[in-house]
């Protein structure tokens, strides 16, 4: 039988590196642009550059600078190569001569040195590649001083606690404590701190220490205490150092300065979702579950739960009830929050300090029925005491979504909590300009977008712009602030391809060491030095819209119809806005502009178009929107010769403002839903027994329509598929949905306002056809004023004040100084 023999694998000189230096070889990528050669001279068109990458390598007393490469392995194995040649070249120099020590360029520190002492330093030079050193972290105990790394030499046949005590300024390894594991369960990663220094009742030394406060001489670690999760006084040391069961000897690893930050990060609910999203400088945990399918990370209960075991408490309690056996239970008493006295004594709080500003409460009030869910929670510490219960009053139509928004919102109150040591990042200037080619598909409220981002530290007085993070691809769902606010402002003004920068603040030193991960060190003494400062220094934020992913009720529709139902929409007000000769039409809640964009794409008789909505991005892409219509019809000579102005106002459309009293025409599309039920029945008095606009059209999603849309469209496989069974109750087109009416209740409201208001109404939609089950997917309403009443019901307010604030307006005077 013949027999093969296998060799073993030929390590690359980056593998040999790591095999000696471990994390000590830092490797630093450098892009480096070479102009390509114009093959089409006098070509006005921007020419493309070829981008090469240069890697630098630091080592102990070794720095290594390669060649430019296409690839960026190509450049750190040709650095690791260098490095690796010229280690072997000192390491044979002590069978050379001082004179062939000069030849190849390695001078000695002092000239006329004898073989003894030549060979003296040599050894000094080159000692540190046969000694064994750990690098591990030094956690002061004083705020003032920075943490840094310091080496911990292991000596074969010593006691490393020997080693550890010196480190610690102390004379015993018996004084030196050890905490348990932190990490991984297999980790020996523990943090080394001295024993308290308290006098003893009696020189018998069986006798215990005293704990009292009043003879403690050591300062509070804070920081390592929240890191161990167990009261650590004066300096520590966080080192992996120890023995396993896998192995007699005792084994080693280094511990980076970037992987203290981000184990403390990991320590808070925030940071495990950054760290989670390999995005520190940019993710921030979402205040919104919306849908399985958007969210992005680990979901809302895997962290409670992971965040849970990290600080030694006991697995949280998921007890999900139905309204029904809450209403029929005795013990339930209504509460959002009730913490256990420990708590409230360590951080001397009350229940309702804590309270979810800012959460927004997904509460389904459609029909009532005793399916909806709620999930309370429980977490008890390791002795089975209450530390923590979250009853919600909000209901949700899906038990997981019940869950995950219960979860959400206890890792909120824990981050609160905790005061997180993560300072907010501050604005410090606007988006700069926007480069690329406007091709109109912008995110949207409930849309996801994916981009590109770069995060660079720049300092202008040394003209130093440094790379701290970057992503390829990075996707998150808008409006639920899964990313810094700065961050999705910038990104809700681009459309796909555009690219943007924007400059913030510099948050926390810990936050952007965390983010800088190996180069922590680098930055660490960048961030320590003297030519630092904070003023002059701050964040550059580099972003490009790759792709949007439209709001799931917009999928839907688009699975169905063709145009589309928002577009069906748009036709449908067009068509009657065109019937009615209007001279003035205002469209309540216009958000992005789409149909004033539709009303200068067609010649109408209007000569004053405006739009109101209580979100200024909307307003602020509505703007840009209009604006470059109306260039664009001018200079094509296309342009609506009766249009005389055009407005947008900031406001809410439940507030009346006289301006926009007594339009022709007025539009509300797909708006009402939005709103509380209440805020809907407000909307009708106030527009009808206020605006009195001559004409209104209203649109609103038909619920009974529903279950066509969710079982037409192709649903995401991680879309809540959880469900047991397709119910009568269908999930509403849009998270974002206060309520849906079926057709009856659209009616009921819409015939109640036209007889209060003395209104006719009829009724008509798009989507489906007339008479057919269910009916329209979109109902609409078209209410008409009858003149002989108006008088008594429009006057009376004429006297009320200007409300809206006035974000753009454009006139003809305009584009006559334009022209």
């Amino acid at each position: 039988m013949s027999t093969l023999a296998v060799g073993k694998p030929v390590l690359t000189p980056k593998a040999l590196l790591h095999q000696k230096y471990g994390r000590k070889a830092c490797y630093r990528i450098e892009e480096v642009h070479e102009p390509v050669e114009n093959s089409c001279p006098g070509l006005a068109l921007p020419q493309h550059v070829r981008c090469r990458y240069r890697c630098y390598l630091e080592l102990p007393e070794l720095s290594i600078v390669s060649d430019a490469f296409t690839r960026k392995k190509d450049a750190e194995q040709a650095a690791a190569q260098m490095a690796i040649e010229k280690l072997v070249l000192q390491c044979s120099l002590p069978m050379l001569s001082i004179i062939d020590k000069i030849k190849l360029g390695i001078q000695a520190k002092a000239d006329n040195l004898t073989p003894e002492e030549a060979w003296d330093e040599l050894v000094a030079r080159v000692s540190y590649l046969f000694s064994e050193e750990v690098e591990a972290i030094r956690v002061p105990c004083s705020a003032e001083k920075s943490v840094g790394t310091l080496s911990i030499n292991i000596v074969p046949n010593k006691y490393y606690m020997d080693e550890m005590a010196r480190s610690l300024g102390v004379c015993d390894s018996s004084l030196v404590l050890i905490s348990r594991s932190i990490g991984k369960a297999s980790s020996e990663m523990r943090i080394y701190f001295s024993a308290l220094e308290v006098p003893l009742l009696s020189p018998n030394p069986s006798l215990e220490f005293l704990s009292s406060v009043e003879h403690v001489k050591q300062i509070f670690n804070e920081s390592a205490s929240f890191l161990s999760g167990q009261n650590i006084y004066g300096d520590a040391i966080l080192a992996t150092v120890g023995y396993t069961w896998r192995s007699p000897d005792l084994s080693h690893e280094d511990v980076s300065l970037g992987t203290y930050y981000r184990m403390l990060l990991h320590r808070l609910p925030d940071g495990c979702y950054k760290l989670s999203r390999d995005a520190i400088l940019a993710a921030e945990l979402p205040i919104a579950f919306t849908t399985r399918s958007n969210w992005r990370g680990p979901c809302p209960k895997e962290l409670l739960c992971m965040f849970c075991r990290q600080h030694r408490l006991s697995e949280p309690t998921f007890s999900v009830k139905s309204p029904l056996d809450i209403a029929t239970s005795p013990d339930h008493k209504p509460m959002a929050l009730k913490l256990c006295d420990k708590v409230k004594a360590l951080k001397s709080i009350k229940e309702d300090e804590f309270g979810w500003d800012g959460v927004p409460d997904s509460v389904d009030e459609h029909s009532g029925e005793a399916s909806n869910f709620i999930c309370e929670i429980r977490i008890l510490s390791k002795g089975n005491d209450v530390l923590l219960e979250y009853a919600p009053e909000e209901s949700y139509r899906k038990e997981n979504d019940a869950i995950q928004n219960a979860s959400l919102k206890v890792l909120i109150w824990f981050n609160k909590y905790l005061k997180q040591s993560v300072a907010p990042i501050e604005t410090l200037s606007s988006v700069g300009d926007v480069q690329g080619p406007d091709l109109g598909l912008s995110p949207s409220q409930g849309s996801l977008a994916c981009i590109s981002y770069a995060v660079a530290l720049v300092m202008d007085e040394e003209g130093m712009n440094e790379l701290i993070e970057r992503k390829d691809e990075f996707e998150f769902e808008v409006g639920t602030g899964a990313v810094i606010p700065q961050l999705e402002t910038c990104v809700m003004q681009l459309s796909i391809n555009q690219e943007a920068r924007f400059v913030v603040a510099l948050p926390s030193r810990d936050l952007i060491l965390a983010a800088a991960g190996e180069a922590a060190k680098y930055f660490a003494k960048l961030l320590s030095s003297d030519s630092f400062r904070e003023k002059s220094c701050y964040l550059e934020y580099s972003i490009k819209l790759l792709g949007v992913t439209e709001p799931f009720e917009d999928r839907m529709e688009q699975a169905l119809f063709s145009p589309s139902l928002s577009k069906q929409r748009v036709e449908y007000a067009l068509r009657h806005i065109r019937e009615s000769c209007a001279k003035t039409l205002v469209d309540f809640g216009c958000g992005s502009g789409s149909l004033l964009e539709s009303l200068l794409e067609h010649k109408t008789t209007l000569q004053k178009i405006v739009g109101v909505d209580l979100s200024k991005k909307g307003l602020s892409r509505a703007a840009k929107m209009v604006h470059s219509k109306l260039s664009m019809n001018s200079n094509h000579g296309i342009e609506n010769a009766s249009l005389k102005s055009a407005e947008l106002y900031y406001g809410s459309i439940t507030d009346f403002d006289p301006r926009l009293y007594a339009f022709d025409i007025g539009t509300c599309l797909e708006v009402i839903e939005h709103m509380e039920e209440d805020q809907a029945h407000m909307f009708g008095d106030v527009v009808l027994g206020y605006f009195c606009p001559h004409t209104l059209i209203v649109s609103t999603p038909n619920y009974e329509y529903n279950p066509i849309l969710q079982k037409t469209s192709l649903p995401d496989k991680d879309d809540d598929m959880d469900e047991k069974s397709q119910t009568s109750q269908c999930r509403f087109r849009n998270h974002d949905h206060k309520f849906e009416w079926t057709r009856e209740q659209f009616e009921h409201w819409a015939s109640n306002l036209a007889v209060t208001h003395n209104y006719g109404v009829e009724f008509g939609g798009v989507g489906g056809s007339e008479g057919v089950e269910p009916g329209f997917a979109s109902q609409i309403a078209i209410f008409r004023r009858d003149a002989t009443h108006q008088a008594k019901q429009c006057m009376m307010n004429w006297e009320s004040k200007q409300v809206y604030e006035v974000v753009w307006e454009w006139t003809d005077r305009s584009r006559s100084a334009a022209a």
